[in-house]
């Protein structure tokens, strides 16, 4: 099936009798009819149900529509986007071990990793997404069990080059995961390009209705863990072989921190995904209109979208997008810097300053004020956010509203 199939059809497939639309098992717990029954269960030596912390039939068959469309073998949902990456990470990691990451990636991301995770003693070095490949090997240490990066990066917009940090994680025997949220896999899939790990905040354009909080995991299954048992001790492999990698993020992380979402999320994340490869061509097509729109403007000192013909960015498109356009993300800044920045923005009328992106509505953002506002200068400097810099997400309203909207604002500053 294509990619507009899947988003409709994909995971749950009702037989005779059953209901269109994917029932929400909205159970903490599930009944058996022996102790061995539940005894098989807790050995992982049958598959089934028994405590939704763990699992439940909602989720995994959204889970398993979001692995079909990124071409994946399993995936699992989280709570949260951060509560995805943290696990994608742990599942690997443990005190001692060592993470190469693009530093161009989300502030919480950042944070994340620098600060929480490094409490608990995994140390990360951050590479710049530009650096040549020889460059990136000085980061890797015998220690490194992985590399992250992000498709397209946010805020900054920095587009991931897949295959070159996919060759690099190879050639040091550790998986590649790929934070694929801004374009969803209707327009990028990681794994085409090397990546054996995808991650999303599902909450985003998968979700695109402000309506849930979320995240997910999906695995390639292209990774060859037994070949490297000194660096991951997956006992799981032997007997799960390319599903490996989600059953024990879902018997040992899943189990012992507890991020799952509810079913009634999941159930409304699936509504999202039925449309979203409807969404978000019509999201990035929206944003180049825009981008080209604003790069005109006397008032405005720069634009920063890779779906421009002349960003530095657009081979890289061509190549890895299924488009012109990554996503409907894109950042400028106002001439007169950081306070002209910020009075434009609370000019605007139609578009909303708010913390999402990647929604249906259309928003923006000031990174260096809020989502970025725990970085040092020298951090922001690292992860492209110059003081002026806006975040904007272009909805699914008219473009041609929304140019109007920026047009009054740029006239009031």
């Amino acid at each position: 099936m294509t990619v507009d199939t899947l988003c409709v059809q994909g995971g749950w497939q009702p037989k005779k009798g059953e209901p269109r639309q994917v029932p929400v098992y909205a159970s903490t717990t599930f009944r058996y009819e022996t102790s061995e029954q539940m005894a098989d269960l807790f050995d992982l030596k049958a598959p089934g149900y028994f405590y939704t912390r763990l699992a439940n039939p909602t989720n995994d068959q959204v889970a398993k529509k979001i692995a079909a469309l990124e071409g994946g073998v399993a995936a699992i949902l989280t709570s949260s986007g951060q509560a995805a990456s943290t696990f994608a990470v742990l599942n690997l990691c443990q005190a001692g071990d060592h993470v190469v990451s693009s530093a161009q990636i989300y502030g919480g991301t950042f944070n994340l990793f620098a600060v929480s995770l490094k409490k608990l003693g995994i140390d990360f070095t951050f590479v710049d997404p530009e650096a040549s490949p020889a460059e990136i090997a000085k980061a890797f240490r015998p220690n490194t069990k992985c590399v992250f990066g992000e498709t397209v990066a946010n805020p900054s917009g920095v587009v991931l080059d897949i295959a070159k940090f996919a060759k690099a994680a190879h050639k040091f025997g550790v998986p590649l995961i790929v934070d694929n949220t801004f374009p969803t896999p209707v327009l990028c899939r990681p794994f085409e390009f090397g990546a054996d790990i995808v991650t999303h905040a599902t909450t985003k354009y998968m979700d695109g209705h402000s309506s849930q909080v979320g995240g997910c995991i999906v695995d390639s299954g292209n990774f060859d863990w037994a070949k490297y048992p000194e660096r991951f001790a997956l006992s799981y492999v032997k007997a799960f072989g390319k599903q490996a990698y989600i059953v024990k993020a879902t018997a040992h992380l899943m189990r012992d921190f507890g991020s799952i979402p509810s079913p009634f999320n999941a159930f409304l994340l699936n509504l999202g995904l039925e449309s979203l490869h409807v969404r978000i061509r019509r999201h990035a097509e929206s944003a180049l209109t825009i981008a080209k729109w604003l790069r005109k403007q006397p008032k405005v000192a720069w634009v920063n979208f890779a779906g421009l013909p002349d960003s530095p960015y657009h081979k890289l498109v061509k190549k890895q997008f299924k488009g012109t356009s990554p996503c409907g993300v894109m950042t400028f800044g106002i001439k007169g810097g950081r306070a002209k920045s910020i009075k434009f923005m609370d000019s605007l009328k139609v578009i909303g300053i708010v913390t999402h992106v990647a929604d249906a509505w259309s928003c923006v953002l000031h990174p260096a004020s809020h989502t970025h506002r725990q970085l040092t200068d020298a951090q922001l400097k690292a992860a492209g956010i110059p003081p002026d810099l806006i975040r904007f997400s272009v909805g699914l309203e008219d473009p041609q509203d929304l140019i109007a909207d920026l047009k009054q604002a740029l006239a009031k500053i």
